[in-house]
């Protein structure tokens, strides 16, 4: 076979076509610049509540075993992270007692994932300062912390007052509502389940039962219903003779009390079902900020072009014919 009749043979075989391609491919690796493409990302201020009801284990770990409302959070919170497209920025922050207290302000979650993973990761339920929860006045105080930081809210809790709120209600929101734009997340299951009691030494030593926590706040004005209890009297008993009773050592998340909460704020309620699914809400309810970004297409030209030559060499696997590169005699 004549010199020309052997090329036009081997331009016409399809293992030499594909060998074309991905040369050509090649090339375009060195001299392909990126794509300037702009996306959305967000700026939030993640509250996490670490009081002592956040220890309750209603929620189930990736090991099947039962794991508390604190873990899970935390998990949810590194998904969500790692959900979030770079140039995002997150800030984080502990509550309990009546206020929030900021870790670090927001930093950019590509870049600084590290520290942000390690910091999360690290969340433990004994930095807490004080024992009480009073979720109303860290809520509207997240928030003002929120609009300081020119930040999204992400407020993580499961809505137990402690002590309960009295007959008067809590404190009201004296902001704008709305305009801070977020989440409220309601963390735990919607049954009762005991609390976790630990010692001084962060050790657990059971339960906490009903004659451990206060079970009704007798601050301020009786609740209507003071003069049919037992032992009235409006000056030595006001709120009755006999011990309160309750289920306040027991918890569950207080959805109906959150739901309340993010209406006066103006943010959106989620509840928090595992480690999987604030991203979508987050998205939903935050505020859409423009991220520059740029999109390289050099891996997918060379992830092309090895594909390519895989096929051609497996191609002698499949029965397929081989290259003439010399003329046969």
């Amino acid at each position: 076979m004549s010199a020309p009749g052997l090329v036009r043979r081997n331009l016409r075989d399809r293992r030499f076509q594909l060998l074309a391609a991905a040369l050509a491919l090649v090339a375009l690796t060195f001299v392909a610049r990126p794509l300037p493409l702009t996306r959305n990302g967000v700026e939030i201020l993640a509250v996490l509540d670490i009081t002592g009801s956040m220890n309750v284990r209603d929620y189930v770990g990736a090991d099947g075993k039962p794991a508390s409302r604190l873990e899970t959070a935390k998990a949810a919170l590194r998904e969500l992270v790692t959900s979030l497209p770079c140039g995002s920025r997150v800030a984080l922050g502990l509550f309990t007692e009546r206020r929030p207290f900021l870790l670090f302000t927001p930093i950019e979650i590509c870049a600084d994932f590290a520290p942000l993973d390690g910091a999360l990761s690290a969340l433990d339920w004994r930095m807490a300062w004080e024992g009480d929860s009073r979720i109303s006045a860290g809520l509207f105080r997240s928030v003002e912390m929120a609009a300081s930081l020119g930040t999204d809210l992400v407020f993580i809790t499961d809505g137990q007052e402690a002590p309960p709120l009295p007959s008067t209600g809590g404190p009201t929101f004296d902001g704008k509502p709305g305009a801070v734009r977020g989440l409220i997340v309601g963390a735990g299951a919607y049954a009762l389940s005991p609390i976790p009691r630990y010692n001084d030494r962060g050790r657990e030593t059971g339960f906490y039962g009903s004659g451990d926590v206060q079970q009704e706040n007798r601050f301020g004005p009786p609740p209507a219903d003071a003069e049919s209890r037992e032992g009235y009297n409006p000056r030595n008993a006001p709120f009755g003779a006999a011990a309160a009773s309750g289920t306040e050592h027991l918890s569950s998340v207080r959805e109906p009390y959150l739901k309340t909460l993010a209406q006066a704020t103006g943010l959106t309620y989620a509840h928090l079902d595992g480690p999987a699914g604030l991203g979508p809400a987050l998205v939903r309810a935050a505020t859409p900020r423009p991220l520059p970004g740029s999109l390289d297409l050099r891996p997918v030209f060379g992830g092309i072009a090895l594909a390519l030559i895989l096929a051609v060499f497996a191609a002698p696997l499949f029965g397929a014919g081989r290259f003439v590169l010399v003329k046969k005699v």
